[in-house]
């Protein structure tokens, strides 16, 4: 029997993400786990409703396995202050819960779009250089989201960075591998999915 996990995200996020894990599952498991996204209103939930919808999705009708939190820890707000205080806080919130996962994109999603630069270059019509070695340490001063914006305003195309649009085109037929091995959080999110349905490990 396949394994449920719940994988709480953006909106945006989910179309642009949960497709290329898919793919990159197919390789690395015997039997593929049922990935339920559930789209938030632009972010996760905090406190209380945080634990209620953990709670809900373990013990509903179909219930999950296991429920993965992934939050920016950029979020427009100071709720974070960096990758361990998002988990560790994730983790209060929902109370002792072994099968509550929580992840980080480090400082936000758009992170790990950067290890395509070669994409984002064709796709903006840029000849810019990436802005960091490490996608990671892209934070707070100048999110990765703001980074791709200016790409893509700078370029010969003159549009600006919409995620539902851009994010899918810079992911499509992208290994995920790829921005895993230069974005460690993406990593640890994708060796949680591993372990969960007996994968091989990044």
């Amino acid at each position: 029997m396949s394994v449920r996990i719940a994988i709480l995200v953006e909106g945006a996020t989910e179309k642009a993400l949960l497709p290329v894990v898919r793919d990159f599952l197919v390789s690395r498991v015997d039997r593929m786990p049922k990935l339920d996204a559930v789209p938030c209103r632009g972010r996760i939930p905090k406190s209380e409703e945080l634990r209620r919808q953990v709670r809900n999705l373990l013990s509903g009708r179909t219930p999950a396995d296991a429920v993965i939190a992934l939050t920016d820890v950029y979020t427009g707000t100071n709720d974070f202050t960096g990758a361990a205080d998002a988990k560790q806080k994730m983790r209060q919130w929902v109370g002792e819960e072994t099968r509550f996962y929580p992840h980080v994109a480090l400082h936000e999603f758009e992170a790990w779009l950067l290890p395509y630069w070669s994409d984002i270059q064709r796709l903006a019509g840029s000849s810019r250089q990436a802005p960091s070695a490490n996608p990671e340490l892209v934070n707070h001063d100048r999110p990765p989201a703001n980074v791709l914006n200016d790409v893509f305003m700078s370029g010969s195309r003159r549009k600006k960075y919409v995620k539902p649009r851009d994010a899918v085109r810079i992911l499509r037929n992208n290994d995920i591998a790829v921005a895993a091995a230069a974005c460690p959080e993406l990593k640890k999110f994708l060796n949680t999915i591993l372990d969960l349905c007996g994968g091989r490990l990044l």
